[in-house]
């Protein structure tokens, strides 16, 4: 059942490499879940992404850097030229190894810095760590996300709500604020949302929302920023094969299906979202700035 070839594939004419269509099998694991036991294993680019050096001597800090979309973005960034610190949950160890030897193995200085987000004292001691083990932060990337499906509001906890929100969004503002102490002209902060911001699902009010607030954040902070020279971002990923969907994230039944409604019918891998941060994230997109760009199969969303 782990063999990947079992899995019905699809090729990508633009690129040498097959990805995965629906059905995918059942599969669950507990919050917040590991890469590496998902099937079929989700592709980062590990093999694939190949650099240019357009982000040479950068130094980057990604938030939920072990996994999905913030381990393809770790790998692209160093293999870009960049020195790169993941924050990740101390359950997610045995990803982030993986992904700190990978950042090593492409010649970039790594650092890792487990920790829970959601406490404002650490988000302050993760930016202020970073900074001071890279030598100076250039590029910031609030990655990590917490999504936990619930069919309806009556069984919406205010503790599930209140994580939801202190993961996604206010995680994101305490770290900005702490790192504008570091970030210098030039410098680009890059936050990941979701098409659930403009097409929320009725099982994802919470998610949702938040997504939602980190548009509205982006454009604001982007306009408060341009005249220090710092552009900010975001990126609006659609149905994307990662640990957040078969940690809570959807239903089963869902998961079985995942993708399958997007025009390419399948979902994307995180490889294939990495080159839009890149491209925020250097100096060839120094006219961007309070955008949100979307990738989600053909649907359209944005």
């Amino acid at each position: 059942m782990s063999d990947n070839k079992s899995i019905p594939t699809t090729r990508n004419e633009t690129h040498t490499v097959q990805f995965p269509t629906p059905p995918f099998p059942k599969q669950k694991q507990p919050f917040p879940g590991l890469a590496g036991k998902m099937i079929p294993r989700p592709d980062h680019g590990e093999t694939s992404y190949k650099g240019s050096e357009r982000l040479a001597g950068k130094k980057a800090l990604i938030t939920g850097g072990d996994s999905g979309i913030g381990r393809a973005v770790a790998i692209a960034f160093a293999r870009e030229g960049a020195d790169v610190a993941i924050n990740y949950l101390p359950e997610e160890e045995e990803d982030a190894k993986e992904v700190i030897e990978l950042i090593r193995a492409a010649g970039r200085k790594a650092v890792a810095i487990p920790g829970d987000i959601r406490e404002e004292s650490f988000c302050q001691r993760l930016v202020k760590q970073a900074a001071q083990e890279l030598e100076g932060l250039d590029l910031l990337v609030n990655n990590a996300g917490r999504q936990q499906y619930c069919e309806s509001i009556k069984d919406l906890s205010t503790e599930a709500f209140d994580a939801t929100f202190k993961t996604n969004v206010y995680a994101m503002f305490w770290i900005t604020k702490a790192a504008l102490d570091y970030l210098p002209r030039g410098a680009s902060i890059i936050n990941t949302s979701s098409v659930q911001a403009y097409l929320p699902s009725e099982i994802l009010l919470d998610y949702a929302q938040t997504k939602a607030a980190i548009v509205a954040f982006t454009k604001s902070l982007a306009k408060q920023l341009g005249p220090e020279g710092i552009r900010v971002n975001a990126v609006a990923p659609g149905p994307y094969w990662t640990v957040l969907q078969c940690s809570g994230g959807q239903p089963q039944e869902k998961i079985e299906k995942f993708g399958e409604s997007a025009p390419l019918g399948r979902p994307g891998q995180p490889a294939e979202i990495a080159g839009l941060y890149v491209t925020l994230a250097s100096p060839e997109s120094s006219f961007t700035s309070g955008q949100v760009w979307c990738s989600d199969g053909g649907t359209g969303t944005l």
